[in-house]
């Protein structure tokens, strides 16, 4: 039973959160789900943590990182972190609804 648990907890180190944006919905009609990722995470990886907390088949995973961007606060230029974004692509006829166990 340990051993579950700590396999989950891993998974959950590697997806983030969900990035919900229009672009992302847009892509869910395709059978696309997009996350945020760790940015050491690898591509098996995110398959296997998708797989796992979902219970669904990946056919394919895209992964990008989104560099930071350069602002100004208060007249002091700092910069945002940079962040890894994974598109998975699930097989046909597999779904996954993202916004359940929200709470």
């Amino acid at each position: 039973m340990a051993k579950k648990q700590e396999m989950d907890a891993r998974h959950y180190d590697v997806i983030r959160a969900p990035h919900i944006t229009e672009k992302s919905t847009l892509l869910s009609e395709n059978n696309a789900i997009v996350f945020k990722v760790a940015n050491d995470a690898t591509k098996p990886q995110i398959k296997a943590a998708v797989e796992a907390l979902y219970d669904v088949k990946v056919a394919g995973v895209n992964t990008m990182v989104v560099k930071g961007k350069s602002k100004r606060w208060k007249g002091k230029p700092y910069k945002r972190t940079d962040m890894k974004k994974a598109i998975v692509t699930l097989a046909e006829g597999q779904s996954v609804d993202i916004t359940e166990g929200v709470s």
